[in-house]
């Protein structure tokens, strides 16, 4: 019987070269296929770590706040680890996603009417023995998301960009981990967000890690106030190149990736791909571009058409 400490609960995920965003670059698109983990996000590969070390640790149970994939995520790794989830989820976070989590036999609680919310309830519900998993603010994490850079270049791809969105930064800790630990330092990384969930952005023009007084971008899962204090040190360390999209893009990207890929993401994702299909000025001359298809589980093309529907009304009601 595998140890659970050894048991690797992510998958590794194909490298895709995308002809489609090629197109659009001078040099070449590659897409790190994470919406095709377990869990349908790249959350699975730095909640899976986190998991398997209080497993180890002998942990009664995982207790997780999330808007959507990274409650999943804990709740796929609780399952196979055969330990109990309670995910505390805002809510903002769609039925789809609540669906999914209770599909892995976790509880879901609704609390709140922001990731922050549902996260201070949780912090307070912890119970003695019980393994509280941040959805993005833990080394265990970034460590473990480091992974997606050691595969791609295991995978042959020496990346000279990096586009990867951001939500609490999580990922981009891990992104910049992982090139660190390849021997890539000076890589670019272009750190993409929706207006109205841009905090990163809106740090990095303060000079300080500050907090979004609410979230309006329909991209939920990008939905954290503020970037954990890592994220900012490792953004302004790295030098990283941020950048924000509007919703609609996000949501067009996602909507064009879908037919160029036969693959569905949430517009947290589509927030990434948007700054490649819109070339931004940091990609220009980059001859080998690693885009990270973050994922979604939520997302459904029913979901995305309302979302279009929701859009278009706000547009036409002079709120573009």
């Amino acid at each position: 019987m595998t140890h659970m400490s050894d048991l690797t609960l992510h998958i590794e995920t194909p490298l895709v070269e995308s002809l489609p965003l090629s197109r659009k670059v001078q040099g070449r698109v590659w897409l790190k296929m994470e919406s095709l983990q377990p869990s349908g996000s790249f959350k699975l590969r730095g909640i899976g770590n986190a998991c398997r070390t209080h497993a180890a640790s002998g942990a009664k149970g995982f207790l997780c706040s999330s808007g959507g994939n990274a409650g999943l995520a804990v709740a796929y790794s609780g399952r196979r680890l055969e330990i109990p989830v309670t995910v505390v989820v805002p809510e903002t976070t769609s039925g789809r996603a609540i669906e999914l989590i209770e599909q892995e036999a976790a509880r879901v609680v609704v609390r709140g009417a922001s990731w922050q919310e549902a996260h201070e309830y949780a912090t307070d519900a912890l119970e003695a023995g019980w393994a509280y998993i941040h959805p993005f603010d833990d080394p265990l994490l970034w460590t473990g998301h480091a992974t997606v850079i050691d595969e791609a270049v295991r995978q042959g791809v020496s990346p000279d960009a990096v586009v990867v969105s951001v939500g609490g930064g999580g990922l981009l800790c891990g992104v910049i981990e992982g090139l660190r630990r390849n021997a890539l330092p000076s890589v670019p990384v272009i750190a993409v967000e929706t207006k109205g969930a841009a905090s990163l952005s809106e740090s990095l023009r303060q000079h300080r890690n500050s907090a979004l007084e609410r979230i309006t971008s329909i991209a939920t899962s990008l939905g954290a106030k503020k970037v954990a204090d890592a994220a900012y040190a490792c953004a302004v360390e790295h030098g990283v190149h941020s950048h924000v999209v509007s919703d609609n893009q996000a949501l067009s990207a996602c909507l064009r990736f879908s037919r160029d890929h036969r693959v569905l993401v949430e517009p947290a994702c589509g927030a990434s791909l948007a700054a490649v299909y819109a070339p931004v000025e940091s990609l220009k001359g980059r001859r080998n571009i690693l885009v990270i298809v973050c994922g979604g589980a939520g997302v459904t093309i029913e979901q995305l058409e309302r979302w279009r529907k929701e859009l278009r009304n706000k547009t036409a009601g002079g709120d573009a």
